[in-house]
Parts: C-alpha cells; sequence; structure tokens
C-alpha cells in the first residue's frame, strides 16, 4: 500500500472512547504510533465498500468489516523497552523459550484501562491478531508469518477475560521474534529493528453451537489464480471455502477451490469416492466450555479440532454440504437426507441460494480497482441470519515479464523435472545443490521424521550460503502429516526452487497457493507442482547417480559440480530444471 493510502487510512480511524461495539465507529486505536499493515488494510477500504457496494444489490446479507480496535506500534516500543525485552528477542533462544519471558513481562500501564474496557463490555470471542509494519509492504506480504490467538472471552469473571486478553496480545508480541518471522525477514532483506507490532482486537464473525464458536463458513479469494482449471484464466481468480475457522485454510487444509467466474465447475476429484475423502472432514473452534489446559504459549489454546459430524449434529452445514446416498453412489445437495455429509458448498454455488459468489466477485473487483493490483482478501460469514465478515485485503504479485516454456522443452531428455503447474517467473542458473526426499519405500507416515532432516540440512546450506532445490513428496507447510511434511518456511528459508511431488502411494491434493506459497512467490521463489495427473516425472534415476554429499534416513542431499537451469513460464504457469550440461 503506497504512503499516500497509509496517510489517508491513519486519518479516519478514531481515538478509542471504551465504546468497542458502536456501529459508526467500528475502527478505532489504542496508544500513539503506526496502525500495521492490515489495520491499514481495512481502514483504507472500509470506505471504499460503503461507495461502492449498493446494500440494495444483496439485500440478503449484511456486508461489514467487524468491530475492532488496534494497539499502536508505540505501545509495543514501550512494551519492548520497559521489559528489557530486546536481548532476548534478538537471541538464539528457542520460540518458546521467547513467548515465556514475553508473558512474563507487563504491558504499558496506560493502556491497560482502554483494554479493561473492551472485556467489561464485551461478552463474544475476539480475535487477537497481528498489524506489523512490514505487513503493510507491497512488494514482500509478510502473510502468514505472525500469529492470530482466538480468545473465548465468555467467562463470567471479568479478570479471568482481561488476563486471557492480555496474555494473547503478549502471544502476538513474541510472533515478531519467532524464528519463522526472522528467517523471513531475513530472506526479504530486513532487518529485526526494521519491524514493529501493532495489534488488532476483533470481533470474532461467528454463532455459538453449545460449546463451540465458529463462523459457518471461511474463506480466501484471490484474484488472481496461479493454477487455473479449465475454462478458467489465471485472471479469474480463485476462491478457497472451509467449515469454521479460517486456520484451516492458512494451515493447508483440504479447502474447495473454485473459480469466481465459474462457481459450478468442481475440483477435478474423479470419483465421489474421492471426492468424500478429499474434502474438509475437520474444522476449527473457540472453545466455549470446559477451561483448557493453561498454556498462554500456545497459538490453540482455546481452540478445538473436531469432526464435521459435530456440526451436522449442530445444524451448522445447511449452505455447506451434499449428502452422499449410498444406493445410487451420488452425492445430493443439502442436508435434506441421511447419510454422510460432504463439504462442496453446493447450496451456494450450484443452487445460488443465497448471491455468495456475486459479492465475492463485486468486492474483490472493487479491492483490486481501489489497489490497483491483484488482491487477496479474507472473510468469514455465519447465516440465518446472513453476515458477511470482511476480514483483511493484501496486495499480490504476479508474473512479471517475457519468459515462455515450450512443450519440446517440457519433453526434453535433459530435462530433470517439469511440469505444468508452476508458480514464480523467469529464469535461474546458480543452484548446484538438490535437497530431496529419498522416494524408494517413503510413505506419508514418516512425514514427521522429514522435518528434521530438512532443517539440519537448511541450516548447514544456509551458513555456506548456498541457494538449492528442494524436492519433497506431498504438500509442504500443512500441519496434516498424512498430506505431507509439517514444516514451516523458516525452517527450509534457504530453497530458492521448490517442488512438491506425488507418487503411487502418495496422491494427495497439493498446494494451491495457502498463505504459506503466497509469501514464498513473494521472495522470488519458484514452485514445481506434480500431481498425479501431470504429464511428465522427475528423473529419480539421474538423482540416485549422483553422488551423494550427506545421506539421511529419508533425505539426499546432492552437490553438482555445474549449476541447473530452471526456466518458469509465469503467464502459463509451466517450468522445467534441466541438467547441467555435461
Amino acid at each position: 500500500m503506497t504512503q499516500d493510502r497509509s496517510n489517508i487510512a491513519r486519518s479516519r480511524i478514531i481515538r478509542f472512547d471504551r465504546n468497542f461495539l458502536d456501529p459508526d465507529t467500528s475502527l478505532s486505536c489504542i496508544g500513539q504510533g503506526e496502525l500495521g499493515g492490515k489495520a491499514h488494510g481495512l481502514t483504507f477500504i472500509r470506505d471504499i465498500l460503503r461507495s461502492e457496494l449498493d446494500p440494495q444489490e444483496f439485500p440478503q446479507i449484511t456486508i461489514d468489516i467487524p468491530s475492532l480496535a488496534v494497539i499502536c506500534t508505540g505501545v509495543f516500543d514501550t512494551f519492548m523497552a520497559r521489559n528489557h525485552l530486546h536481548e532476548i528477542a534478538v537471541s538464539d533462544l528457542p520460540d518458546n523459550r521467547i513467548a515465556y519471558e514475553f508473558q512474563k513481562a507487563e504491558l504499558p500501564f496506560e493502556v491497560l484501562g482502554d483494554l479493561r474496557a473492551i472485556v467489561d463490555q464485551v461478552h463474544m470471542p475476539l480475535a487477537i491478531r497481528s498489524s506489523s509494519l512490514l505487513e503493510d509492504s507491497m512488494h514482500e506480504p509478510f502473510a502468514g508469518i505472525y500469529a492470530t490467538k482466538m480468545i473465548p472471552n465468555n467467562r463470567f469473571d471479568p479478570d479471568l477475560r482481561f488476563r486471557q486478553l492480555v496474555e494473547a496480545i503478549k502471544f502476538v508480541y513474541a510472533s515478531t521474534f519467532s524464528s519463522n518471522a526472522r528467517n523471513y525477514r531475513k530472506a526479504t532483506g530486513y532487518k529485526d529493528e526494521d519491524e514493529k507490532m501493532a495489534v488488532i482486537i476483533q470481533e470474532m464473525v461467528g454463532k455459538r453451537y453449545y460449546n463451540h464458536f465458529y463462523p459457518e463458513l471461511s474463506g480466501v479469494g484471490r484474484s488472481y489464480n496461479y493454477y487455473p482449471m479449465q475454462p478458467a484464466r489465471p485472471q479469474d481468480g480463485v476462491i478457497s471455502l472451509a467449515l469454521g475457522l479460517g486456520k484451516f485454510i492458512v494451515d493447508g487444509g483440504s479447502a474447495w477451490n473454485y473459480s469466481p467466474a465459474y462457481p459450478k465447475v468442481e475440483p477435478p476429484f474423479g470419483s465421489v469416492e474421492k471426492l468424500m475423502k478429499g474434502t474438509q472432514t475437520q474444522f476449527w473452534v473457540v472453545n466455549m466450555g470446559d477451561p483448557p489446559d493453561y498454556d498462554p504459549t500456545r497459538e490453540t489454546e482455546y481452540l478445538l479440532l473436531e469432526n464435521i459430524t459435530t456440526a451436522d449434529k449442530e445444524g451448522s452445514l445447511r449452505y455447506l454440504a451434499s449428502t452422499y446416498m449410498p444406493h445410487s453412489g451420488r452425492l445430493s445437495i443439502g442436508t435434506g437426507f441421511k447419510g454422510p455429509r460432504a463439504l462442496t458448498f453446493a447450496p451456494l454455488l450450484a443452487l445460488e441460494e443465497l448471491p455468495f459468489n456475486p459479492l465475492i466477485a463485486k468486492l474483490m473487483a472493487v479491492c483490486e480497482q481501489a489497489l490497483e493490483t491483484p488482491v487477496e482478501i479474507e472473510f468469514a460469514m455465519t447465516f440465518n441470519p446472513h453476515r458477511f465478515g470482511f476480514l483483511q485485503v493484501r496486495t499480490m504479485v504476479v508474473p512479471s515479464g517475457e519468459v515462455r516454456v515450450a512443450d519440446e522443452e517440457l519433453a526434453n531428455s535433459r530435462a530433470l523435472i517439469a511440469s505444468t503447474a508452476v508458480l514464480g517467473n523467469g529464469i535461474d542458473e546458480t543452484i548446484q545443490d538438490i535437497v530431496y526426499i529419498k522416494p524408494q519405500d517413503f510413505e506419508l507416515r514418516h512425514t514427521r521424521a522429514v522435518v528434521p532432516e530438512f532443517v539440519r540440512l537448511n541450516r548447514k546450506l544456509q551458513s555456506l550460503e548456498r541457494p538449492y532445490l528442494l524436492v519433497a513428496l506431498g504438500r509442504l507447510g500443512t500441519t496434516d502429516p498424512w498430506l505431507g511434511v509439517p514444516i514451516n518456511w523458516g525452517q527450509i528459508s534457504g530453497a530458492k526452487v521448490i517442488v512438491e511431488a506425488t507418487q503411487s502411494n502418495i496422491k494427495v491434493e497439493l498446494s494451491q497457493g495457502s498463505h504459506y506459497f503466497h509469501n514464498i512467490i513473494n521472495l522470488g521463489i519458484k514452485y514445481f507442482m506434480l500431481p498425479p495427473s501431470n504429464h511428465f516425472s522427475i528423473d529419480w534415476g539421474w538423482l540416485a547417480e549422483q553422488p551423494a554429499e550427506e545421506e539421511l534416513s529419508f533425505v539426499r542431499h546432492v552437490h553438482l559440480a555445474k549449476p541447473l537451469f530452471v526456466k518458469v513460464d509465469g503467464l502459463n504457469s509451466r517450468g522445467v530444471i534441466f541438467k547441467p550440461q555435461e
């Protein structure tokens, strides 16, 4: 976002007056300093939505930005200085130790009254979200790098609710100095001292179902799609939908992905049975019941991961599910029949029971026009009454420059890896190191064991300042080890080209531009996807013939005498990695 837009946004946020839920002043600030990227995005786009969205166009749906207060960066500066935390923050201590030290520290007393006012008047869940200075960057969006913590805020004792809020704020502050965040800053050329953290305290969009609180629908929309399915084009965009909290999408879960230009075109599962196995079966909720084990340094302290059968019993699948009919082997839209449910979102997308998809398309077009670049938005929705909560907007970086990969290059015998599903753009001739999972006898039950091996080799190659090609089987960055390797960006931050592949015993849906890969692509890292449907494969035999510099239980490291030639055609989402010339 440009400085002019930042100044406009800053001028339209008001001083916090301890009336958090006032619909006429839904954005306010606590303390001095900057608002950070997320808050700037929301304050800038608020007036755009008011002027460009006609309420009569979508009369069934209330569209709003949930009430929020921003703790400005000056409070963070004071917190760090008064508690003498700078030395600990930039030390080599593990993340949990840094988080613990931050929890022992005290927030500035000047803001405690305002924070107490929030919990005194609000008795519903709150999302405590990062809004750092660098999250405002146009070219290096820090999506998913810093923490969010959800708190139930429903206990009778206001002192307990106040403590939960304070602990959540300190948890977000500590995430500024996590290994993941520090590695990302290093990769983007920033120093730790360049970063300051503002914190958003925001009303959660959702409903209470017994001892659970969650939105029936969460989503991420991108106005540019790196993986369009025919007949969609990249500029048609892509929407990812999930039941429950948006954490499921952020963590790389099996969200439902579709093009807003073709909402009735389903992902290519191939069969109803594969669809039932490949769609979302679990969802995140805020725990409104018995208190959990006390652990203020854990992101999911107040969250539960539930099965969709729970949502079915709670009656929250009305607009989201289809039902499997065993006698016909088909899916019937809706929940009016008994049987296993599949989250296809067909009542919204196929039957159009609400103008959901037109609303999403309109919002993305409005945001893209206002920011003059492709955008990513986050949202959450509840039904009966129908409320659409606009949670975030950020810019995207899309491929530029003229690089073309021809059909004959993809099929060339010198190709080590070729794919027609690639993110990034351009040519790279600097990589001589390859780190890859050995395909023989590898199974998804081994994915956790791969993590320390990746970490070890990443540290070694980073210390030697040698960028490398990383080849993984299954999905990277997921929290589900049965989908792939549960690793974060900081643990593979030295990789300059990344490949996700499948094989006969590992057929999972690969990443579709989640937050994790959104950040990687903005670093100029090229990402290849080789799903089972890909016509090309990896030359595993050639890799095995190369002498190993280091061989671990599941991972092998090869150093080549000459560099690879990496070529990516971003416009057509295709790329090839050529073996070195003899």
